[in-house]
């Protein structure tokens, strides 16, 4: 009996320190940074300011959590026939946990901002750009990238134009998903060899088809992740902050 207490105070600090960002993910999207405020965290949260100390030690480190989130929470990928489209899978993926993941979204705004300038928001930039750079460089030992393709300039152009496409998407109220879809649609080809590019799934929806994917394969390890009903501040919090 005694055994499991140590289990169990540790799974309680996980959904705590869970509860906790994704509280200061909805506060820093309604808010930005500067503005978000570390009482309607912890309200939003119900956990009391302590705990908050107790897993980050300032507003800036819990910020600096949220926007790492982007990198070290991303959902994995469930192994394809070609590593190219695990490369397109990634920002799929991606664009679609944008739509109803709290954390992710807080941690895009956070990330595209100027607010804040302590904060380190090269962080999620070069761990995206490592991982497609890792992809790009399996696809091309497996023969399916162009002969003149470097891994990691192609990693750096879809990395920062899927940013672009995010802040635009926000600004314009399009669709990011179709938009990104657009944007592989039209890059691929240029990357990869024709007999690979063919056979690529970069149409819209194709994030969601591929977290499907990811489920039918490992269903015990890595369940389709449900969209969470998502917290909101109270009417009376989301006012302008003087």
């Amino acid at each position: 009996m005694r055994a499991g207490r140590p289990q169990v105070k540790q799974d309680r600090a996980v959904r705590t320190r869970r509860a906790i960002l994704e509280a200061a993910a909805v506060v820093f999207e309604d808010r930005g940074y500067d503005a978000a405020k570390l009482t309607d965290i912890v309200r939003l949260a119900k956990v009391t300011k302590g705990a908050l100390y107790f897993h980050f030690e300032s507003k800036e480190h819990l910020a600096q959590a949220v926007i790492e989130a982007q990198v070290s929470m991303h959902a994995p990928v469930a192994p394809q026939e070609f590593k190219a489209q695990e490369f397109v899978d990634v920002g799929m993926v991606f664009s679609h946990r944008l739509r109803y993941d709290v954390l992710m979204r807080g941690s895009a705004r956070l990330t595209l901002e100027h607010n804040g300038r302590e904060l380190d928001r090269a962080a999620p930039y070069l761990g995206w750009i490592e991982l497609h750079t890792e992809l790009m460089a399996q696809a091309r030992e497996r023969g399916e990238l162009l002969p003149h393709v470097d891994p990691s300039a192609a990693a750096r152009l879809v990395v920062g134009a899927f940013a672009g496409l995010n802040v635009m998407s926000q600004t314009l109220g399009l669709d990011l998903d179709r938009e990104v879809s657009a944007l592989y649609a039209a890059v691929m080809p240029g990357l990869v060899v024709p007999a690979v590019a063919a056979r690529l799934d970069t149409a819209p929806g194709r994030g969601a088809r591929a977290l499907h994917d990811l489920g039918e394969a490992c269903r015990c390890d890595h369940p389709v992740p449900q969209p969470p009903m998502t917290p909101r501040l109270p009417a009376a919090a989301t006012a302008p902050t003087p």
